[in-house]
């Protein structure tokens, strides 16, 4: 496949990652997000080794629960926390920080350089989500702006790591082993922090179906692979996708209105995504021109 053609691929999983908060909102039972999360990951992590039916090994055991909780359990929990203490549009703005964590700890993890355009495209891609979800009721809460750059943290992490690793195995291996770490890390939390879920409805199961099936195992595979492919400055901005997505379905199914300001984001966020992967093209030298 061709460089666009990954990116077009990978942009699939934060699209449909997007459409998490309709989901949960419409389909589930309030209240219990990190035992939604927890259904979330391991079901789908054991669906995964029941067709792979292969196990780590040694130095993998590990790397695989620590990644799993960079890209899941620590994740998914401080972001829940973070959207229980702040209003939704300060806790994605704060998780929007990431692709900047990301560009200068791939310097230092695995020698990716700084290129000015991906600086620029992050700061852009936060100040588009701003002006997606900002509003005027925004605080500031202590705890949950530190729980918001804490899960940005962590997913810098588990991308940066996950392409630095890279396990000698298959891509559907790979998703298996982290959503299934990721849900055993998460247990505990489900178990005893949370209260016990009510008789699930019909929708519930359709709900958590989707949210197992597609909204993780599915859309992970293919995150992971765009991982092992494209260079995590460019990546990471695909995730300004999913917030953007949000918005658009709570317009298209919930009917909820989109004012000027919020387009206007949406047209800073394309910007943004343009510019992390533009690479100018290289010129001539003096030499390949005389040649031609």
């Amino acid at each position: 496949m061709t460089r666009y053609s990954d990116l077009a691929l990978t942009a699939l999983a934060p699209a449909i990652w997007g459409s998490t908060y309709i989901v949960t909102t419409e389909l589930l039972p309030a209240g219990y997000p990190i035992t939604v999360a927890f259904l979330r990951a391991l079901p789908a992590g054991l669906l995964l080794l029941l067709l792979v039916r292969q196990l780590p090994s040694g130095i993998w055991w590990p790397r695989i629960f620590l990644l799993g909780a960079f890209n899941f359990s620590i994740f998914w929990t401080l972001l829940f926390i973070a959207a229980y203490r702040l209003p939704g549009g300060v806790a994605a703005t704060v998780g929007a920080l990431q692709p900047l964590i990301v560009i200068f700890l791939a310097r230092f993890v695995i020698g990716s350089p700084i290129r000015v355009l991906s600086i620029i495209a992050a700061i852009l891609g936060v100040g588009g989500v701003s002006l997606l979800l900002l509003g005027p009721e925004a605080t500031l809460d202590p705890i949950g702006i530190t729980a918001g750059l804490g899960g940005a943290l962590s997913m810098a992490l588990g991308t940066i790591f996950t392409r630095k690793w890279a396990p000698p195995v298959s891509l559907l291996t790979v998703t298996a082993w982290q959503l299934t770490a990721g849900g055993i890390l998460l247990a505990p939390l489900a178990f005893f922090v949370e209260p016990s879920l009510p008789t699930l409805t019909t929708n519930n199961w359709i709900g958590l179906g989707y949210l197992s099936l597609i909204g993780a195992a599915a859309t992970y595979m293919i995150w992971f692979r765009g991982v092992a492919r494209i260079e995590p400055s460019i990546i990471s901005t695909l995730g300004f996708l999913s917030p953007t997505s949000a918005l658009l379905l709570g317009w298209i199914v919930l009917g909820q209105p989109l004012t000027s300001i919020q387009l206007l984001g949406i047209v800073v966020i394309m910007v943004s995504l343009y510019l992390s992967q533009y690479r100018p093209r290289p010129q001539p030298t003096l030499a390949t021109a005389q040649s031609n």
